[in-house]
């Protein structure tokens, strides 16, 4: 039996995250760790977040999941949810410039507060509700139809230095990157674990991901 560790540094609705993961595949054993030795042993990591990305990186960094992170994204299927995504970049403007993990090169920026949507009406920060998602070919979006509509709450999004690492956007009202994705990692900042069926059969294509982008 395959197993998925959701990494557990004080932020995120994990009990959440691993209903849901234990729903998309109940052959999977889902176990919410701490523990580094317990995060290295599993065949597939979870990485969530909501809140704060100054006292996000503080959690990791005092913890040492920073290095745990890390080391699993050279070796084992690791999968990003909101914060846990923007954190995997090298760094954000939410409370100042923080450095972050820089396993992305890119940057992650606030959502204009003028923003106007196609009526000329303002649209508000955060982004919360449903909105489509335009894919670009992964293992990950299999079975699920192109345009789909995901679970989002943020104020921040991902700018990636490299095109090729955008594996989906959504628009706001200009596209912004919503997914990212190189070689093991797969991230994304909607919450599959909120966006009913579709992101239940993206956590499942994860539960069952080999790793390899194609």
């Amino acid at each position: 039996m395959s197993s998925v560790v959701v990494i557990d540094y004080g932020m995120g609705n994990l009990h959440s995250i691993a209903k849901a993961l234990q729903h998309a595949d109940s052959a999977v054993t889902v176990t919410v760790s701490a523990d580094p030795v317990v995060i290295a042993q599993a065949d597939r990591v979870v990485f969530p977040g909501v809140g704060a990305m100054r006292d996000c990186m503080q959690a990791l960094q005092s913890s040492g999941l920073d290095q745990v992170i890390k080391q699993v994204a050279t070796t084992k299927p690791l999968l990003g949810i909101c914060l846990g995504m923007q954190a995997l970049l090298s760094d954000s403007e939410e409370g100042g410039l923080i450095s972050c993990l820089n396993l992305f090169p890119g940057h992650v920026r606030r959502f204009a507060d003028d923003l106007l949507d196609a009526q000329g009406e303002r649209l508000k920060i955060p982004h919360m509700g449903w909105n489509q998602v335009q894919q670009h070919p992964h293992p990950l979006w299999e079975g699920i139809p192109q345009d789909s509509r995901f679970y989002f709450v943020h104020s921040y999004y991902a700018i990636p230095d490299q095109a090729a690492h955008i594996i989906a956007t959504s628009e706001y009202p200009q596209a912004f990157t919503c997914a990212i994705a190189r070689d093991n990692i797969f991230a994304v900042q909607f919450h599959p674990e909120k966006s009913q069926t579709v992101g239940l059969r993206l956590l499942h294509n994860f539960l069952n991901w080999n790793g390899k982008p194609n």
